[in-house]
C-alpha cells in the first residue's frame, strides 16, 4: 500500500507551495487518476513519490510517503533527453531486470504489451520510434522489474487511436494498484476508479486538493454540479443583501434627516429618535454577522480565458493548400505513396493515423510551405515544442516581439489569464510544465493574429479543465485549420474532413477508426 500523510510540496525557487498537506492512499486494484491545471504539481508530486532526488533543487518535501513492501514501477512523462540518440538495445540493454528476463518472460510481456518481440532488439535510434512504441518499451523495461504498483506520467501522450485503446485495456486489467496523470478524457472515463485533483485557487495562490473515490465521470459532474449549486446560492444572498441593504440606507437616512430637523424645543421627540437611532445601529451590526456567514463564491480553479481576435478569415474559395507529394520518407524508410490534399477557404480538416505513419512528417512539409506564403497567416505549432520556443527565454521575452510598453501589457494579461502565475511569466521556458508551454503556443497564435492554423497534437497536455476550451476556439476558429490529433473529444465535434494518413496516401477515415 501507498500511504501518503500531511505532505506539502514547496517550489524552491520562489517559495510557492505546490501542494498542501495532502493524504491519500493507494491499494488493490485502485486505478487513482492525478488530474489539475497545468504546473500545479502532478508530475512533481510522482516523482516525489518514486524517488525524492528526482525533484531535488526543484522543490522540497515534508510530510509522509510510505510504501511498506511494494515495489515501484515509475513510467516518466519523457524518455531522458540523454538517452534519446542511443539505439533501442542499447537502452534496454542498460536495464538490469531486462537483461535478466527469460525469453518466455520477454514473449509473455509483448503479447501483454501487444508489442513485436523484435523491437526492444532494433538498432533503430529511440529518438525515431513512434510515440505508441516509446510508451510500450518502456513499459515493457517497468514491468520487467516486477514492480507491485505503478506510476505512469501521461502514458497518453502521443499516441495513436489503437495504442490509446491498448492502454485502456492495459489499465483495466494489469490488477496492479495504479497513480497516473492523464489529460486524455475518453482515456480517463475508461480507466480511472478514483480521482484526486490538485487545484489552484484565488489567482494561484493557495493550493487545495480533493480525493473522490468515484469515476472520473462522476467526479466530474458532482463537482460542476456542486459549482453550479453554490455559485448560484452566493448570487442569491448577495441579491438579497443588496435589497436589504437598500431598504435599510433609506430607513437610516430618514432617521438621521429626522434628528437633523427635531427642534431642541421637542426634546420627547429627540428621545424617540435616539431610541430608533440605537435599533438601527443594532440593526446594522446584525447585518453585518450575517454578511460573514454568506455562502462564498466557489474556491475552485476556474478554466484558461482566451479568444482569438482581431481578422482571422481565409476568404471562401481562397486555395489555402493543393499539394502532391509522390513520396513521403525519412533517411531510412518510405511512409506513403502519392499523398494529395487540396484546402479552401475556412475549410478544417483533421489527419489521424498510426504512430511511425509520417503524420509529423507530412504536417512539416506542409507548415514550411504554408508559413512562407505572403497572401496567408499561416502559424505552426509543432508536437516538440522546443521547436518554436527557446528554452533559455521567459515567456514575456518569447512573446513580447515589438517590445512597446503596451504589448507587454497586453501580454501579462494574456499570461494571468492563462493562469500563469508573476513568476512563472519570468522563469525561462524550460521551467514550465508541457500544458503551459501549449498554452505559450497558443498566445502566439493569437497574437500573430494567424487565419491558417496548423496545428500537431494542439490539446495533448492540456489538462480536462482547459483542453474544452482550446478544442472550442480551433472549431470555431473563422480561418482555416489542418490538424494532426488523437483527441476523440475533438474528433466529436470536428466540423469538417477527417482524413486517415497510411502507405498508400490520405482517405477519409472511417467511423470505426474513429472510436
Amino acid at each position: 500500500m501507498l500511504s501518503v500523510r500531511n505532505l506539502t510540496l514547496t517550489h524552491e525557487k520562489d517559495l510557492r507551495v505546490l501542494i498542501d498537506d495532502l493524504s491519500f492512499t493507494l491499494s488493490g486494484q485502485d486505478r487513482l487518476a492525478l488530474i489539475g491545471e497545468e504546473g500545479n504539481g502532478k508530475s512533481t508530486l510522482l516523482k516525489a513519490i518514486f524517488d525524492a532526488n528526482l525533484i531535488s533543487g526543484y522543490a522540497r518535501v515534508t510530510g509522509r510517503i510510505d510504501t511498506p513492501g511494494e515495489k515501484l514501477g515509475y513510467l516518466p512523462q519523457e524518455i531522458p533527453e540523454a538517452c534519446r540518440a542511443l539505439p533501442v538495445y542499447e537502452y534496454c540493454m542498460r536495464c538490469d531486470a531486462f537483461q535478466a528476463l527469460s525469453p518466455a518472460d520477454l514473449n509473455r510481456l509483448c503479447a501483454q504489451l501487444r508489442m513485436d518481440p523484435s523491437l526492444p532488439f532494433s538498432s533503430q535510434m529511440l529518438q525515431t520510434l513512434s510515440g505508441g512504441e516509446k510508451v510500450k518499451l518502456q513499459l515493457l523495461l517497468v514491468l520487467a522489474q516486477e514492480p507491485t504498483m505503478l506510476l505512469l506520467d501521461e502514458p497518453g501522450n502521443d499516441l495513436d487511436l489503437p495504442t490509446l485503446r491498448f492502454l485502456e485495456h492495459f489499465l483495466c486489467t494489469c490488477h496492479l494498484p495504479v497513480l497516473f496523470i492523464s489529460h486524455d478524457e475518453t482515456l480517463l472515463s475508461r480507466t480511472a476508479t478514483g480521482v484526486l485533483h490538485l487545484e489552484m485557487a484565488y489567482h494561484k495562490t493557495t493550493p487545495r486538493w480533493t480525493l473522490s473515490r468515484t469515476s472520473y465521470d462522476t467526479y466530474m459532474a458532482t463537482r460542476a454540479r456542486a459549482i453550479a449549486q453554490q455559485e448560484q446560492q452566493a448570487q442569491n444572498e448577495r441579491r438579497q443583501e443588496r435589497i436589504r441593504q437598500e431598504k435599510f440606507d433609506r430607513i437610516q437616512q430618514a432617521v438621521e434627516h429626522a434628528q437633523a430637523s427635531v427642534s431642541r424645543q421637542d426634546p420627547h421627540t429627540g428621545r424617540l429618535l435616539k431610541k430608533k437611532m440605537k435599533a438601527v445601529k443594532s440593526l446594522e451590526k446584525r447585518f453585518e454577522r450575517e454578511r460573514e456567514d454568506q455562502t462564498q463564491r466557489p474556491n475552485v480553479e476556474y478554466a484558461i480565458d482566451a479568444a482569438f481576435e482581431g481578422d482571422n478569415t481565409v476568404p471562401a474559395g481562397k486555395t489555402v493548400l493543393e499539394m502532391h507529394v509522390p513520396r513521403l520518407e525519412t533517411e531510412d524508410r518510405l511512409l506513403a505513396d502519392n499523398i494529395f490534399l487540396r484546402m479552401t477557404g475556412p475549410e478544417k480538416v483533421i489527419i489521424l493515423g498510426d504512430n511511425g505513419c509520417g503524420k509529423t512528417t507530412l504536417l512539416r512539409h506542409i507548415a514550411a510551405h504554408l508559413t512562407a506564403r505572403q497572401d496567408l497567416r499561416a502559424v505552426y505549432m509543432p508536437q516538440r515544442y522546443e521547436e518554436l520556443l527557446p528554452e533559455d527565454h521567459t515567456p514575456i521575452q518569447f512573446l513580447h516581439t515589438r517590445g512597446d510598453k503596451e504589448q507587454l501589457t497586453k501580454i501579462r494579461t494574456y499570461l494571468g489569464a492563462m493562469k500563469l502565475t508573476r513568476d512563472e511569466m519570468t522563469h525561462p521556458i524550460r521551467d514550465l510544465s508541457g500544458g503551459q508551454k501549449a498554452k505559450l503556443l497558443l498566445l502566439h497564435m493569437i497574437l500573430t493574429q494567424a487565419n491558417v492554423l496548423v496545428l500537431d497534437e494542439p490539446t495533448r497536455n492540456l489538462s480536462p479543465l482547459s483542453a474544452p476550451v482550446f478544442r472550442e476556439m480551433i472549431v470555431s476558429f473563422p480561418g482555416a485549420v489542418l490538424c494532426v490529433t488523437h483527441d476523440r473529444k475533438l474528433m466529436d465535434m470536428w466540423p469538417g474532413r477527417i482524413l486517415l494518413l497510411n502507405a498508400q496516401g490520405l482517405c477519409e477515415a472511417s467511423p470505426e477508426e474513429l472510436r
